[in-house]
């Protein structure tokens, strides 16, 4: 019976990106489609970067002035406090308490994890001639003091999961939630994933590959599926959390937003970055995700993963043509708003999907692009992807009751 089968419930988002700090702002940053870019030097040349603005730093700090022992924490673990914080006080459960709530468990992920403090230390034990370390270099560059972290903070005192599956990493905490509520081993969940990754190391990273965009001196260096066909990834930060609740058809009120099915596919790599021309892995995920719908179920509009890459951008093209045909969905992205947060990025990709379900209205692209969205259907259902380094990929559908 419908009244008998379990939902699962985003009861609470919370996020901090380079477009905003709550659910106001970061509104208000997409609905007015004003990028979020700004450049910094890094190797001697103007490189752009996706940062939190003023005010979501002054939120941040707040954050951190408030507890003294986060003075010792990574970036990505104080955005993913953050974040949760937010994400467990829309859903009413923000416990301060002493006693912990053992049926909330926590899973947040991160591609790079504690990055910024590892260079840090590491930099540090290069310096120091007798090689020695900080005490705290151990306990807070491991990944697993993201979910520990965030759980001290929400008082949550069931599973705290830390993971990293690249740049499906936020997906996968989405798939683990609904995995144990329906499992029946935690009550409710908060899951999500974050990222700093603006440090010299990992910008170095990027380039390397040789996708770093070189169009710095543009108000859009991201540009996903633009017309000429070049590398343009930028990495931003963020984070961006969920609380999840299982719930029956009866206990669904208007307005709600149901995670309907998750979808996982994986190829063998056959490139450092790991995606084939067909976008395999895509493929497997979406359709894995759709079997999970009734037949008549219509997907309106796909948040693609796109991180602005010739290749990446091509597979994904690729798959989505694969398994919808020419009349596929409408697709967009946000990466040409906040750039590519790794880890996050599905998070965010997330919070996007549930910004369109709400305000109905998708901005078209701003420069020369592939994709025309100036006729949007009415948006019920939205499909979400990412996809990682190593094959990996995750298909997400949300739909507003």
């Amino acid at each position: 019976m419908e009244e008998a089968k379990e939902h699962i419930v985003i009861r609470g988002c919370g996020a901090i990106s380079p477009l905003g700090f709550d659910q106001k702002t970061s509104a208000q940053a997409y609905l007015s489609g004003k990028p979020a870019f700004s450049n910094i030097l890094h190797q001697g040349n103007p490189t752009p970067v996706a940062a939190l603005s003023a005010a979501a730093e002054q939120e941040l700090q707040q954050l951190i002035v408030a507890n003294p022992h986060y003075l010792q924490l990574d970036r990505s673990v104080l955005l993913a406090i953050y974040a949760a914080r937010q994400a467990a006080a829309r859903a009413g459960w923000l416990n301060n308490d002493i006693n912990s709530s053992d049926d909330l468990a926590v899973n947040i992920g991160s591609s790079r994890g504690a990055t910024g403090l590892f260079e840090q230390h590491f930099s540090g034990f290069q310096n120091n001639e007798a090689g020695m370390v900080s005490s705290s270099a151990s306990p807070t560059t491991t990944l697993g003091n993201v979910s520990s972290w965030v759980a001290h903070a929400v008082n949550a005192g069931g599973a705290q999961i830390s993971h990293s599956i690249t740049c499906s990493t936020a997906l996968m905490a989405l798939a683990n939630g609904m995995a144990w509520l329906k499992a029946g081993m935690a009550n409710r969940f908060l899951a999500g994933g974050t990222e700093a990754p603006l440090t010299n190391f990992t910008l170095a990273q990027m380039k390397a590959v040789g996708i770093y965009s070189p169009l710095q001196d543009t108000p859009y260096p991201c540009q996903p599926y633009a017309l000429e066909k070049r590398n343009t990834f930028v990495l931003g930060e963020g984070a961006a959390v969920f609380a999840l609740e299982k719930a029956t058809a009866t206990s669904i009120t208007s307005g709600d937003i149901v995670i309907e099915a998750i979808g996982v596919g994986f190829e063998k790599i056959e490139s450092k970055t790991g995606i084939s021309r067909e976008g395999i892995n895509f493929q497997k995920s979406m359709r894995h995700a759709l079997s999970q719908l009734p037949s008549d179920d219509t997907i309106n509009a796909i948040i693609t993963h796109s991180p602005g890459t010739r290749a990446g951008d091509r597979a994904e093209l690729a798959a989505i043509g694969a398994v919808f045909g020419e009349q596929h969905p409408v697709l967009t992205t946000n990466k040409w708003l906040l750039g590519h947060t790794l880890g996050a990025s599905g998070a965010l990709s997330i919070q996007y999907a549930i910004q369109l379900l709400r305000q109905q209205q998708i901005l078209d692209f701003p420069y020369p692009s592939q994709i025309n969205n100036t006729n949007t259907p009415q948006l019920k259902r939205v499909m979400v992807n990412a996809a990682g380094f190593g094959g990996n990929a995750a298909s997400v559908i949300v739909t507003l009751h």
